[in-house]
């Protein structure tokens, strides 16, 4: 297996989200933070300094083979957006991002400026989906 830079740490959730300068984007990412403990009923792990994660997951990559272990789900309060992480190929969720709102995504993130831009329902949803995978 691959060793990776992103892992697991003991720091705190609420204290690095509360450290992310832009009110709107602190709000959001409490938001966030609710909607995945819910969904996954797990508690939220820092995953290296600025990424938020839900369990935890052996990812195969079909392009090298390479295994890591990843977060199951995820979000990143980055300073352009929030950067999601349900899936590693999110265009599986075509039909469902065509009714999101606005978005952009890219291998395995969805990119969101502002929650208020996007169906919440739509995103539960999304979430939902993501971990029934399994």
């Amino acid at each position: 297996m691959a060793e990776i830079k992103t892992k697991p740490t003991s720091e705190s959730v609420e204290d690095f989200i509360n450290s992310v300068p832009d009110e709107q984007k602190r709000k959001d990412s409490f938001v966030i933070l609710e909607m995945m403990k819910k969904a996954t009923g797990e508690e939220p792990k820092m995953w290296g300094a600025s990424m938020i994660g839900f369990g935890q997951v052996r990812y195969k990559s079909p392009k090298t083979g390479r295994e890591v272990d990843w977060l199951r789900i995820g979000f990143s309060p980055r300073k352009a957006n929030l950067s999601l992480y349900l899936i590693m190929n999110i265009k599986e969720y075509a039909t469902a991002l065509e009714k999101l709102g606005k978005h952009k995504t890219g291998v395995g993130c969805l990119y969101i400026n502002k929650l208020a831009d996007i169906d919440m329902k739509v995103l539960e949803e999304m979430i939902a989906a993501s971990l029934n995978r399994d």
